[in-house]
C-alpha cells in the first residue's frame, strides 16, 4: 500500500493534500496520483464492508476524494495538451447516488484529453438526451451501482433512439455489477468495471486519439 493510499484510507486529509502537492511537484502523472488515491478508497470500502467504518467515514473519504480530484484538475489541463479527444456525456443514472467511480472515470477522461460533460447524480434519460443534443457528443458514458440502475439504463438508450441520437452515439455502461448481460439488456454498447478499461474503449471509438 502506498503512502497516500494509506493516509486515505486513515482519513488524513491534511496529508493527503501535502503528498499530492509532493508528486506534482516531482511531475508525476495526474494518472498515477489518481490511482493511488482510488486505492485509498478501495481500501476505505473494504474496512466498511468488514464492518470497521460506517457512512460518517465513507462521507469523510468522499470528501477527500473530491479534494483530491480538485487539486489534479489543473495537472489534467496541463497533460492534456488542449486538444480534444472527442465529447462524452457521464452521469449516475436516475435512482442511483453514487459518484465516487463516476468521478473516477471522469478525471481520467480528462487526463486522456476527452471533454467530459459530467450530470451528477441521479441523472433521468432525457438529461442525457438533452445534453448529448446540446454538446454534440459522440459518447455517454452512464455508471450504475443498483440493480435499479439497469432498467434507468436501458430507458436512457431508448430515450436516445426515440431522439434519433443512438445511431451516431456509442454508449458504455459501469459499475462494480455491470455485466455482458447487462450490457445486453440495456442495449449499451459496451460494459466495463473498471476506470482505465473505460478511458480505452472510449479511446478505441475516437479513433486512439
Amino acid at each position: 500500500m502506498s503512502e497516500m493510499a494509506n493516509a486515505l484510507a486513515n482519513l488524513e486529509e491534511e496529508k493527503v493534500a501535502k503528498l499530492i502537492q509532493q508528486e506534482i511537484a516531482k511531475g508525476t502523472g495526474a494518472a498515477s496520483i489518481l490511482n493511488e488515491v482510488r486505492q485509498g478508497m478501495d481500501i476505505v470500502g473494504e474496512r466498511y464492508r468488514k464492518g470497521e467504518y460506517f457512512l460518517s467515514e465513507l462521507i469523510v473519504s468522499g470528501e477527500i476524494f473530491k479534494e483530491a480530484v480538485k487539486e489534479l484538475e489543473p495537472v489534467i489541463a496541463r497533460q492534456g495538451g488542449g486538444k480534444s479527444a472527442g465529447k462524452i456525456v457521464l452521469g449516475t443514472v436516475k435512482g442511483d447516488i453514487h459518484n465516487i467511480g463516476k468521478d473516477i472515470v471522469g478525471v481520467m477522461l480528462k487526463g486522456a484529453g476527452f471533454e467530459v460533460y459530467d450530470l451528477g447524480i441521479d441523472v433521468p434519460p432525457q438529461a442525457f438526451v438533452e445534453k448529448t443534443q446540446e454538446t454534440g457528443a459522440g459518447i455517454v458514458a452512464m455508471s450504475g451501482l443498483l440493480t435499479p440502475s439497469f432498467e434507468s439504463m436501458k430507458e436512457t438508450v431508448e430515450a436516445l433512439k426515440e431522439a434519433g441520437l443512438r445511431n451516431r452515439v456509442k454508449v458504455v455502461i459501469g459499475g462494480g455489477i455491470v455485466t455482458e448481460l447487462v450490457q445486453r439488456h440495456t442495449g449499451a454498447d459496451a460494459f466495463t468495471d473498471d476506470a482505465m478499461t473505460g478511458v480505452e474503449i472510449c479511446r478505441k471509438w475516437t479513433g486512439g486519439k
